[in-house]
């Protein structure tokens, strides 16, 4: 087993790895049809020309840096050029609207911002006219700001003004694992996107005690990440950007959802970092395939189905279905492998709880798929399944290497360790509050089993995370809601799906006015199809005004108010989310249908 080293900071780690990795393929991107890589060397050149040329732009150590790509070569090397030159960098979503942009720069006070292409500058820069900012690097050619507050500057004509001096960058990196590294904005519970500040000591632990998961249960070879969640989720930023470089890895980018599972094919990833919903994805197009291949595929694959979940559940495979278990490993098992470009040693699996169904589906047909728990105030990954360990659907594994996880006394998970955030960026009391007595409190409530694997079990927050792993604050967009007139009172529901729904009370002096304009009664109004088209433009006026992940898909109408009498409305006048779920959960669940 290789020696499992650790690092001051993440740029000096991502050094000695280039001076290891030379000429060797580091990053690579497709185009024409072929796949380009970009070396080690080359990388670590770029990183030093731009870390030169934002040094003589004007940006100092400490200063902040908003950086708004989609996953490719140059967000990995922005990134560490932004640390290199003693800043911390602000990744921000590529789906952020110019509202959203706008709040992260100025609670972040970024100096410059470095974005990718024309397309999100167009969203961005009206952000950008209205901040501190006076320095936009286009990866691509942007248009021209009138004016002489901001420059603009090529990301190419920057790179050759600075001629690569990779020895004297990577000599004169000082910063320590207890300094700030990035700051990742993600939605709270009051709503607005709060900035968590991690650390490098943070990352570092964090790829640290995955590296030595992989050491100890996979063994460290050559490994092969393709990288397809956003780099701007801190799961995607630490899991499949900076474990791959601390592993001396090569990293594929993903060409999109669209032509994931080519790419997997054409890549022959050993590991990827995934959210449930691919899973899913994955699942049924495997479904559909097997069922066009015949009858005797279909059989085999259900034997396969069916002895694996026997064995989770009884703890091995009954004596008589050992033949047929031998059969399906010589049949079924490599014809999926090879559809997962047949060394994949493990996905990993995070950002939103994974259903046990699912995972049992993969593990039957030769697929290690492991869970693993966080968020992004612990770096962000806290446990994780290990096959030494035993896996367990229903856990999300022990904690990693140098992590404390205990349970309160109400139930809450609480996390001690490096990989803790200090706090939030220029939020001393939600610091404190997330912090307190040293512990990250989590917002989850769960237990511990025997084998030291971590259950959850509950949430003691109201934070709604997507099936893609997205976090969304449900107060946020039903305030946003109930501010229209024609809405009195909303709530909103999405976990573990793909897009948010909402329950909506009609605001009662609106009905009366508009049931009135059509010689009705409010209760008659109630049902007539013209009313959901009214409030239909109302839902439609606030999404124009949230991110994707934040928008109201569809809505149903709530059958009455919401009450302290009908115990849907608490005595300090919050709506009581359980209760609400409980009464309108089979008529949220059929907005997903169809």
């Amino acid at each position: 087993m290789r020696a499992l080293e650790t690092f001051p900071n993440l740029v000096t780690m991502f050094f000695a790895r280039a001076a290891e990795g030379g000429d060797r393929p580091f990053l690579w991107t497709k185009s024409g049809g072929a796949w380009h890589p970009l070396s080690w060397a080359e990388v670590a050149r770029r990183v030093a020309s731009l870390a030169a040329a934002l040094k003589a732009e004007g940006l100092r150590p400490g200063d902040t840096v908003m950086l708004v790509s989609e996953n490719r070569p140059e967000f990995c090397i922005a990134d560490l050029a932004i640390m290199a030159a003693g800043c911390i960098t602000v990744p921000t979503y590529t789906t952020n609207t110019t509202r959203d942009h706008q709040h992260i720069l100025t609670d972040s006070g970024a100096r410059a911002v470095i974005v990718s292409t024309a397309k999100l500058a167009s969203v961005l820069m009206p952000a950008v006219l209205r901040s501190q900012v006076n320095l936009v690097i286009g990866m691509e050619p942007l248009r021209a700001v009138q004016g002489d507050t901001i420059r603009c500057r090529a990301w190419d004509a920057l790179l050759a003004a600075h001629p690569a001096d990779v020895a004297a960058c990577a000599a004169a990196q000082t910063a320590q694992r207890d300094d700030l590294a990035c700051i990742i904005y993600t939605s709270g519970t009051g709503g607005a996107p709060r900035g968590v500040m991690q650390h490098h000591g943070s990352i570092l632990c964090n790829v640290e005690g995955a590296l030595k998961v992989i050491a100890e249960d996979f063994e460290w070879e050559d490994e092969v990440f393709l990288s397809f969640l956003p780099l701007s989720h801190a799961y995607e930023h630490s899991g499949g950007q900076f474990l791959p470089m601390l592993l001396g890895g090569q990293i594929y980018y993903a060409e999109g959802l669209e032509k994931l599972a080519a790419n997997i094919e054409e890549v022959r990833p050993t590991f990827m970092v995934v959210v449930p919903r691919l899973f899913e994805v994955l699942r049924t197009r495997i479904i559909k395939g097997v069922e066009k291949q015949g009858k005797l595929a279909n059989f085999l694959f259900r034997q396969a189905l069916r002895i694996n979940g026997d064995d989770v559940k009884n703890g091995g495979v009954a004596l008589w279905d050992i033949p047929m278990q031998m059969i399906v490993a010589r049949t079924i098992r490599p014809k999926i492998r090879k559809r997962f470009g047949g060394r994949m040693k493990a996905m990993v699996s995070g950002g939103a709880p994974l259903n046990p169904d699912v995972g049992i589906f993969f593990q039957s047909l030769g697929i290690t798929l492991l869970q693993g728990y966080g968020q992004t105030e612990a770096g962000p990954v806290i446990s994780c399944n290990r096959p030494g360990a035993g896996i367990a659907m229903d856990t999300v594994g022990p904690p990693l290497d140098g992590v404390e996880v205990q349970v309160a006394e109400d139930g809450e998970l609480l996390v001690r360790g490096e990989l803790v955030m200090k706090g939030y960026w220029r939020n001393p009391a939600e610091t404190e509050r997330a912090l307190e007595g040293g512990w990250l409190h989590t917002g989850d409530i769960g237990e511990i089993d025997e084998r030291g694997r971590i259950k959850i079990t509950d949430r003691k927050k109201d934070l709604i995370v997507n099936d893609k792993g997205d976090n969304v604050a449900p107060q946020k967009v039903e305030g946003m809601l109930t501010l229209q007139p024609e809405i009195g009172q909303a709530m909103v529901a999405g976990d573990k799906r793909p897009y948010l729904v909402g329950l909506l009370v009609p605001d009662a002096d609106w009905l009366k006015d508009w049931a009135r304009g059509r010689r009705m009664s409010p209760e008659a109004a109630m049902n007539d199809p013209a009313l959901l088209t009214a409030l239909r433009a109302a839902v439609d006026r606030v999404n124009e005004d949230l991110s994707v992940t934040e928008r109201v898909r569809r809505f149903i109408l709530a059958d009455e108010p919401f009450t302290i009498a009908n115990e849907e409305m608490t005595p300090s006048m919050k709506i009581r989310r359980h209760i609400i779920r409980k009464r309108y959960q089979d008529r949220l669940d059929a907005l997903y249908k169809g």
